[in-house]
């Protein structure tokens, strides 16, 4: 018996003795510039190698990433971001173990990870695990699913969440190429942004390969019962089985889209465009991670009128995934040329009168945020943003969207289309696979366009750095929309729907319409609205949310069912934000929004649920 006890102590201490680390003798000083602890300017990443094992029972992925580097500079030190992970070991290209040490938890970088290396070091290991709260992770169980069946995961790496389940630079000044190994339940398919699979394996191994250098941010992962569909020969649908034939019907035109985006502005370099339909706590719209467009089911109308998403996502591909802002204050760099482009993909294929629709919504939405930030914030109305010291999700507004949209519209005019899209096709090809910052993209605009066109007259700097929104804006005319303008008008004076014709009417229409209603003038026009239009018993999300604003803000009860059961099903922030705002506005509506959140917090994904919370003045989840 004694044999065995002493047996069993060498063991333990060998075990534990495994699981220590050398820590680093004299640690560097550590700074967070631009929201990263690494020192990408003096190590290079130039590959990553992931092998991850999905793990559903304890909600953690487990495994190792390689990190491939340049270290000529001779820097002692690789420096990575990390935040909620918990690191097993650090080893060299050789296989021996390297001393390592986190530094101090920041508040929304995490922590830093140090490791000790040499200027001949070219590869480092590190194997880790997540813990099932890491904020890029959303572990859903099978009654958060579209199926019921199975559980899902899928990751959100934007704005600096990566770091959260890879050790890495998360910076997006970083670019770098990738290769993975996934195992999951052979019963799931895994799906990443890169080259992916279109059937399960019978093993549950999946190998991925992203050849193009891609920022941190565009990491992306899911794991589920997904099936795909091909809508042409370089693009097709997944989504979990029930909602596949629902999805694939609804994107019928990407391969117009493909087409009209690279007849625009050069070649598609990605190779294929697939969509992945999340379910509904997916926080975004979407998100553009290369070669796998992450969607909401928010969009699937029925009727395809909320298909400009798919157009934004497909954007990217060129705007922020081909040319990516330098730093998060650059925001508006990825998300304004974006719009624009989305725009100008929905003229081509639909018309200048939809694309006209739209960007009087937009512009509508854009003055909405300006009323609200030039109270609270009127710094965030400017395109260069400043978020230093704070999380870089707080510049995701309108501003970055629609003010950065509409100042490429002004350029546009002046100089006139043809070589506006001259100079927007060499711009993509001079940046192409690099980063660009405001400073380097104004320097650029001077250079190649404003300089070749000494007419134009623009006040860059007032459109840039100056808060609010410039008088010469664009004003956009929509023929469609001003008669919608109109019957709004009638209605707040007269307070009666009487000649009401909602013939014709798209989501636009009724959008426009609601937004130009004064409350108090349909106060008591509610019940009649909705019995007429069924309006509360709506499927259409955007129309859903913006009359269950109208509905709160006029205390309209009966559709509070309704209400709660869209903010318990519906986890796209977009949707939550307003609606929850809406209620703590008042006392009652603050007990209700509680109430509400408190039944619907577990299926959000952590961006929407520490937004929330703030709102209704929830203690907020540690950073």
């Amino acid at each position: 018996m004694k044999k065995l006890s002493s047996l069993l102590l060498i063991i333990a201490v060998l075990f534990l003795g495994s699981c220590t680390h050398t820590e680093i003798k004299q640690m560097p000083p550590l700074k967070v510039f631009n929201h990263s602890f690494s020192n990408y300017d003096s190590v290079k990443l130039k590959h990553l190698y992931l092998d991850l094992n999905v793990d559903f029972t304890k909600k953690v992925l487990e495994g190792k990433v390689v990190l491939d580097i340049d270290n000529s500079m001779g820097s002692k030190f690789l420096i990575l971001d990390t935040k909620q992970l918990v690191i097993e070991k650090v080893q060299l290209e050789d296989s021996t173990n390297t001393p390592w040490s986190l530094g101090k938890e920041e508040k929304f970088v995490g922590q830093a990870l140090v490791i000790e290396i040499s200027k001949k070091t070219q590869r480092v290991a590190v194997y880790y695990h997540t813990i099932p709260e890491a904020e890029a992770l959303m572990w859903l169980d099978p009654a958060q699913t579209s199926g019921k069946r199975n559980p899902f995961l899928f990751t959100q790496s934007q704005a600096i969440l990566a770091r959260t389940w890879i050790p890495c630079m998360d910076a997006p000044a970083v670019r770098f190429t990738y290769n993975a190994k996934i195992t999951c339940d052979s019963k799931y398919m895994a799906l990443m942004s890169a080259s992916n699979p279109q059937h399960k394996t019978k093993d549950g191994v999946y190998t991925f390969e992203m050849d193009k250098p891609i920022p941190s941010y565009l990491m992306a992962l899911a794991v589920g019962d997904i099936e795909f569909k091909s809508l042409g020969d370089n693009c097709g649908v997944y989504a979990e089985p029930g909602m596949l034939e629902k999805s694939a019907n609804e994107f019928t035109a990407l391969p117009s889209m493909i087409s009209s985006a690279s007849e625009l502005y050069g070649e598609y370099a990605w190779g294929r465009y697939d969509i992945l339909v999340l379910p509904p706590s997916f926080p975004f719209g979407g998100m553009e991670n290369p070669r796998l467009t992450f969607a909401t089911p928010t969009i699937i109308a029925g009727d395809k009128s909320l298909v400009s998403l798919v157009a934004h996502e497909l954007a990217h591909s060129w705007s922020g995934n081909l040319v990516t802002n330098n730093t998060w204050d650059d925001f508006w760099l990825n998300e304004g040329f974006t719009v624009y482009f989305e725009e100008r993909i929905m003229e081509k294929i639909y018309g200048k009168d939809y694309a006209d629709m739209l960007s009087t919504i937009s512009l509508g939405e854009l003055k909405m945020t300006l009323k609200d930030l030039m109270v609270n914030a009127p710094g965030d109305t400017k395109l260069k943003l400043n978020l230093k010291g704070r999380n870089p999700d707080d510049g995701v507004s309108d501003i970055a969207y629609i003010k950065g949209c509409m100042f490429l519209k002004l350029l546009e005019a002046k100089v006139g289309r043809q070589k506006w899209d001259q100079f927007l096709n060499k711009y993509f090809n001079t940046y192409m696979w690099k980063t660009v910052n405001t400073e380097e993209f104004i320097k650029y605009l001077n250079e190649n366009l404003l300089a070749q066109n000494p007419g134009v007259k623009i006040n860059l700097n007032e459109w840039i750095y100056d808060v609010g929104l410039p008088k010469d804006c664009p004003n956009i005319v929509s023929q469609n929309l001003n008669k919608v303008e109109a019957f709004a008008e009638k209605v707040n004076l007269s307070k009666s729907l009487k000649g009401f014709d909602t013939t014709g009417f798209t989501t636009h229409h009724w959008l426009h319409f609601f937004r130009n209603l004064e409350a108090d003038s349909v106060k008591g026009l509610m019940e009649q609205l909705d019995t007429s239009y069924h309006l509360s018993q709506s499927t259409n999300s955007e129309i859903q949310c913006d009359w269950y604003l109208l509905c709160i803000e006029n205390n309209y009860s009966k559709a509070n069912p309704f209400i709660e059961n869209y903010l318990l099903n519906v986890g796209r922030r977009k949707f939550l934000k307003p609606l929850y705002e809406a209620f703590a506005k008042t006392p009652e509506g603050l007990k209700m929004g509680r109430a509400i959140f408190e039944k619907a917090e577990s299926s959000y994904h952590a961006v929407s649920r520490n937004t929330i919370k703030e709102i209704l003045h929830i203690e907020a989840e540690v950073e």
